[in-house]
């Protein structure tokens, strides 16, 4: 069996980003194979590393319901250099936290999704400037007609950022739209899209296909592309939303290939 908490270390490790912080350069763990597969057993599709069946950072078989969502893993696996950096690994990253932290205690990650929807990005509007009211309306009316049309919630928008009570039928609504969400790794995946993007509504139009991964990715920064617009691009803020972005699609490509 193959333990993959030596390189997707727990938070009573070493953390990397503050080591780099300090000045050093964080270690990272060799490659130790040489080939990543999928196995099929039991129904469920296990990736292996040389033939031995890798396990989560919680000594679980890293096992998923999908050949595809098995072969997503192990193209990350196997696109690897000499070192394995986990950075770079964020199906894996939502695949092992399905796993180790999703499945147990799936009832919380419904809660905690559903606490999104009490404050949504999408219910909060500027006032002015017109043009960035009008952005925001564009990118986030379609959200809000696609969770009234389809899941009978109907939310009440304010403006500014003092906080609006919703109505309690909307946001049960919603908890029934997430609880639809059996899989596990579609949940962890649904759980950081909405992290990502701020908006469980986002989230759950997007998981609809009621609009792609960039169209989503665009709506939850409606602000700061207008902002950018105006100011000019910061490149340090591009980047971490560039990064972010990423892990946005691959949280999307989980929810995807887990429902297959």
């Amino acid at each position: 069996m193959t333990d993959s908490r030596d390189w997707f270390p727990s938070e009573e490790e070493p953390n990397p980003m503050r080591a780099a912080q300090a000045g050093m350069k964080p270690t990272l763990p060799k490659r130790f194979y040489k080939d990543a597969d999928v196995e099929e057993r039991d129904g469920q599709f296990l990736l292996t590393l040389d033939g031995r069946t890798a396990k989560t950072p919680g000594k679980q078989t890293l096992a998923v319901p999908s050949r595809g969502l098995a072969e997503a893993l192990a193209a990350e696996w196997q696109g690897q250099g000499d070192e394995i950096d986990p950075s770079t690994m964020p199906i894996t990253r939502i695949v092992n936290s399905a796993i180790d932290g999703v499945t147990p205690r799936q009832a919380e990650v419904v809660d905690d999704l559903v606490r999104y929807a009490g404050s949504d990005l999408v219910y909060y509007r500027a006032g002015e400037p017109e043009r960035l009211a009008k952005a925001q309306d564009e990118a986030w009316r379609p959200v809000l007609d696609w969770a009234k049309d389809a899941h009978g919630a109907r939310f009440t928008l304010g403006e500014g950022v003092m906080h609006v009570t919703q109505p309690e039928e909307a946001i049960a609504a919603i908890r029934r739209a997430i609880e639809q969400n059996r899989s596990p790794f579609a949940l962890a995946a649904l759980h950081v899209m909405t992290t990502l993007s701020g908006s469980v509504l986002i989230a759950l139009a997007h998981a609809a296909q009621q609009m792609d991964a960039d169209q989503a990715w665009a709506a939850a920064h409606v602000d700061e592309l207008y902002q950018e617009g105006v100011w000019g691009e910061d490149h340090e803020a591009m980047e971490r939303r560039r990064r972010r972005e990423a892990d946005f699609k691959a949280a999307s490509k989980v929810y995807r290939l887990s429902n297959q």
